[in-house]
């Protein structure tokens, strides 16, 4: 899969050189580039930005460069392309296992008061927000969808075992875990994960994963796949806890 940044601090995005998406990268699974909008620019110093039509304060990206740009990576095939803005729908684990099944995707960064509408009409085709916040540009967003989008694709990570219980994956946040030493602060690992019985370890980590998603993320455990059972579980445990 291929991710094609549009951007004018390329250099921020080098991060995602590292750890997981890095040795994707060097193994060839997926591929980055970075391209600098401002390299597309007409203006001798370079600029792409202007001052709005109808006043008002801040500056606007200028679509000729953004398309440029665009039209520098696009291809044959029309890429899928998204624009990181405070506007768009929300990620989410099922939005970037949809975007993983895309073979090229192209990522608008905007910065100032955003770009001019018209290249949104004419290249985007979905906005994309990570949170109900505004951030200074689009590059840190970008680096959150290329990161949740690659773990999706097969041999990023080292097993679909490994991404299938992560915390969202099925709807559920992930299970407690625990690592050596077996007594920490007076604190024990939970004497079941020590008893080799794979049938009841998985049995309390799917009951761990509910009720810990109940707690933490109500609103998740409200469209959970739970069985009878379960429900009748959970809501036994939620008034044991008080």
């Amino acid at each position: 899969m291929k991710f094609s940044v549009l951007t004018l601090f390329p250099e921020m995005l080098s991060a995602l050189g590292e750890s997981i998406i890095g040795r994707a990268i060097n193994k060839g699974i997926i591929e980055t580039e970075y391209i600098n909008i401002r390299d597309f620019s007409k203006d001798k110093h370079r600029r792409v930005d202007d001052y709005p039509y109808g006043a008002g304060g801040g500056m606007v990206m200028q679509p000729q460069p953004i398309y440029d740009a665009y039209k520098s990576v696009a291809g044959e095939n029309k890429p899928h392309v998204i624009y990181m803005s405070p506007q768009g729908a929300t990620l989410t684990q099922n939005k970037a296992k949809e975007l993983a099944k895309y073979e090229h995707l192209v990522i608008l960064c905007g910065h100032y008061e955003g770009v001019d509408e018209r290249i949104l009409e004419e290249i985007v085709d979905e906005e994309i927000s990570i949170g109900d916040y505004v951030l200074t540009g689009g590059e840190l967003p970008a680096m959150v969808v290329i990161d949740c989008v690659s773990r999706m694709i097969e041999g990023v990570l080292d097993s679909e075992e490994t991404a299938s219980v992560e915390s969202h994956y099925n709807g559920l946040l992930e299970y407690p875990q625990y690592t050596r030493p077996p007594e920490f602060m007076g604190r024990e690992v939970p004497e079941i994960l020590l008893s080799g019985h794979h049938a009841n370890i998985e049995k309390w980590r799917r009951e761990q994963s509910i009720l810990r998603t109940a707690k933490k993320r109500p609103d998740l455990i409200e469209k959970a796949d739970l069985t009878e059972k379960e429900k009748v579980w959970l809501e036994n445990e939620l008034k044991g806890n008080g």
